[in-house]
């Protein structure tokens, strides 16, 4: 792992530098992969191109045309913002009951009712409170807001995260909608605080606790008979139901009235037309003897859907078996071809064939299980688990998501795509290949969580290789989209799949890879220990280059802790082992940290001839980007001595390179410097123009920097927003 991707840069500011998901500009503390090639007007950096406008967010599922028997319900909703201004709502709901009751539904269809009420957006997010796999993170969650706004990447603390959630909903009028929500803890981060929001949460909890919040709570019970059989009528016909009105009402009584099981009855009873209504009936009061004493948790629920999966051809069974190994709540069509061998259209006909049945919704995203329908697909996925079947598909699962993400670091950090790559079959079929970096990092994004599941998968699998060269394959989401949590634990589940697997490359990959992750979340002293073992590993094994890039690692645990002698140190070896490797532009990155390092230590003098030398390599490669880093801190160290010309100079070089390349976070570092430049000349009034030119980009990167400019400003008599 080379420096040159970004994996053991020199350091640089904070997160959330980049202006979009699509940036090709990388923030945070690591050094961007790939190349940044200067676009040059002349006279001046040209500007770069807007980017396209987002559209506004309405995220609700979708819902029946008609909620049959919720009038209720809906209208104590209404009353709930009665009392609230034109213009304003801050309500909170919380609609609760059992499982398959129809939450969601009502839910959304309320919120879909009042939309012109917030014509900034409507909001979604699944909390996954009941799911196989675990509550979702709120930190989810929380990142899929921020996108919907254009806020990417998002920053990498969550409380700052969730900090810039509540400012930008401050002044829009939105509907957010919490489905499927554990505990009050993994909500109350979500509320965006906005006399503009409606809020309501979904759970089978009561969740008492955001009463402290004030949220007002909804219970929503089974549906009435005459609503169930309403229910049932619009499924599958008016006029049958009439005729057998009596078997109707007993086939909704069996269902216990619950929205759910009518649905998946229903759907059997379509896919019979000639069988009568009756005969439902009696199946349903022999599968379950009396669906009426339903379990709010599904268990009685699985006949019904025992019956709705018995009236599936045999592809479709085969594919809801296979469905049901796979560990992600929502998958997409390209996971569904993976999993069953399938063409795109013969997987799409008998997805067709399982939405029909209730057995499967059809999200803007891809498809997803209800709760309790997942739980019965994993039932019958333990039919084929440990059959040939069933590791064959996870395999394919498995290669493709290796396949397609090592394209990805193959085109968005090159110089790290070194690793070898193991699948089970010769060669994985439907892979993607992506004709752009926007391209890539717009799949990385939208699939992180799939891959966190992936990688989790793999491991527990047993299928270490997969899982340690999955993590690997993952570098520039971690990179660029900065989740913080996520790029430590998958590197502690890489660090272990690969001593399993005896790879003494992916354990020296993952230590320093993971190191780094560790590092930028200030986990300083077990980054350290992370890196110390990498060193020790790669000079045991006579790996010169991951030994540079542990001792890289070293020295940037060893600067924010004031050990600035063992930081330079091995900063000095690390470009003689990367000089040794024929490896240039390494070289000349340990060299321009080295020369930070340096600034950083109070010796300007000595860090001008290394800081020039990088400079001169780094043109060389080229790495235009890079290069206009060394001419930053190059600047400083004149700036430092008092050559406030030179320094001038290298200032104005290097912001016309960030401008043109729209590397927003250094464009506003650069800006910060030429105010103290010019506080150093004397030039108060410019030194405020410049400091308030900082604090706006900085503000508008939600970079924790602006403090520091704020408080520069003060210091001189100016407010922020002045002149």
């Amino acid at each position: 792992m080379r420096g040159g991707d970004g994996t053991h840069g020199p350091h640089q500011p904070g997160p959330g530098t980049g202006n979009s998901v699509s940036d090709t500009r990388v923030g945070g503390s690591v050094v961007q992969a790939g190349e940044i090639h200067h676009l040059t007007v002349y006279g001046q950096a040209a500007a770069p191109p807007a980017p396209p406008a987002l559209p506004v967010p309405r995220q609700l599922p979708p819902t029946p045309r008609r909620l049959v028997g919720r009038d209720d319900d809906l209208a104590a909703l209404d009353r709930e913002l009665e009392e609230a201004p034109d213009g304003a709502a801050d309500v909170t709901v919380v609609v609760t009951g059992p499982a398959g009751v129809g939450k969601t539904a009502l839910a959304a269809q309320w919120l879909r009712r009042l939309a012109g009420r917030f014509p900034d957006g409507q909001l979604y997010a699944d909390l996954r409170g009941h799911a196989p796999g675990g509550p979702a993170d709120p930190a989810e969650a929380l990142g899929g807001f921020l996108r919907a706004f254009g806020i990417a990447p998002v920053p990498r603390s969550f409380a700052e995260g969730a900090a810039l959630w509540r400012s930008l909903a401050a002044e829009r009028r939105i509907a957010v909608l919490l489905d499927n929500a554990s505990t009050a803890a993994q909500v109350r981060p979500l509320l965006p605080g906005s006399e503009h929001a409606v809020v309501v949460v979904t759970s089978r909890r009561r969740l008492t606790g955001l009463g402290i919040d004030g949220a007002v709570f909804r219970p929503v019970d089974v549906l009435s008979d005459d609503a169930s059989v309403q229910l049932l009528a619009q499924r599958v016909g008016a006029e049958r139901v009439e005729r057998e009105l009596d078997a109707a009402t007993e086939v909704v009584e069996r269902c216990g009235r619950l929205p759910l099981a009518v649905c998946l009855a229903a759907a059997r009873i379509a896919a019979r037309p000639v069988q009568p209504l009756a005969a439902t009936a009696e199946a349903l009061h022999q599968e379950s003897e009396g669906l009426a004493a339903l379990d709010v948790e599904g268990e009685a629920v699985r006949h019904a859907l025992d019956a709705s999966f018995e009236v599936l051809g045999a592809d479709t069974v085969r594919l809801y078996r296979l469905l049901g190994l796979l560990p992600f709540p929502v998958f997409t069509l390209d996971v569904v071809c993976a999993v069953g061998a399938l063409e795109a259209a013969e997987a799409d006909r008998l997805l067709g064939g399982l939405i029909d049945v209730h057995l499967l919704e059809e999200m803007e995203d891809g498809f997803r299980f209800h709760d309790l329908v997942k739980l019965h697909a994993r039932a019958r996925a333990d039919e084929v688990r440990e059959r040939s079947e069933g590791r064959a598909a996870v395999d394919r699962v498995l290669d493709w998501y290796l396949a397609t993400t090592t394209a990805a670091e193959a085109l968005l950090s090159p110089s790290h795509r070194t690793l070898r790559r193991d699948y089970a079959a010769q060669q994985v079929s439907n892979a993607r290949e992506f004709e752009d970096e926007p391209a890539a990092v717009h799949w990385l994004d939208a699939e992180t969580g799939r891959l966190a599941d992936a990688v989790r998968w793999a491991a527990a699998t047993g299928r270490a290789a997969t899982a340690w060269q999955l993590v690997d394959a993952m570098w520039p989401l971690f990179l660029r989209l900065r989740p913080a949590r996520l790029w430590i634990d998958a590197h502690r589940i890489g660090r272990t799949a690969a001593r399993e697997a005896g790879d003494h490359e992916g354990l020296l990959r993952m230590l320093t890879s993971g190191g780094t992750g560790l590092r930028n979340a200030g986990q300083g002293e077990e980054a350290a220990a992370w890196f110390t073992e990498a060193l020790q590993l790669a000079r045991v094994t006579g790996r010169p280059l991951p030994e540079a890039d542990a001792l890289y690692g070293l020295s940037q645990t060893h600067r924010p802790a004031g050990r600035l002698a063992e930081a330079a140190e091995c900063l000095r070896l690390t470009a003689d082992l990367r000089e040794a490797g024929g490896d240039p532009r390494g070289t000349a990155l340990a060299r321009l940290a080295l020369g930070d390092v340096l600034l950083a230590d109070g010796r300007p003098a000595e860090a001008v001839p290394v800081i020039t030398d990088a400079h001169r390599d780094l043109v060389a490669v080229p790495a235009a980007y890079e290069a206009a880093r060394a001419l930053a801190f190059l600047g400083q160290a004149h700036a430092a001595l008092g050559a406030h010309d030179q320094a001038d100079r290298c200032y104005a070089e290097a912001l016309a390179e960030f401008r043109s390349g729209r590397a927003g976070h250094w464009e506003a570092r650069v800006l910060e410097l030429t105010g103290d430049l010019a506080r150093a000349r004397g030039d108060l009034t410019g030194a405020a123009a410049r400091y308030s030119e900082s604090l706006a980009r900085y503000e508008a990167l939600s970079a924790p920097d602006a403090t520091r400019l704020t408080a520069a400003l003060a210091a001189l008599g100016t407010p922020p927003g002045e002149p």
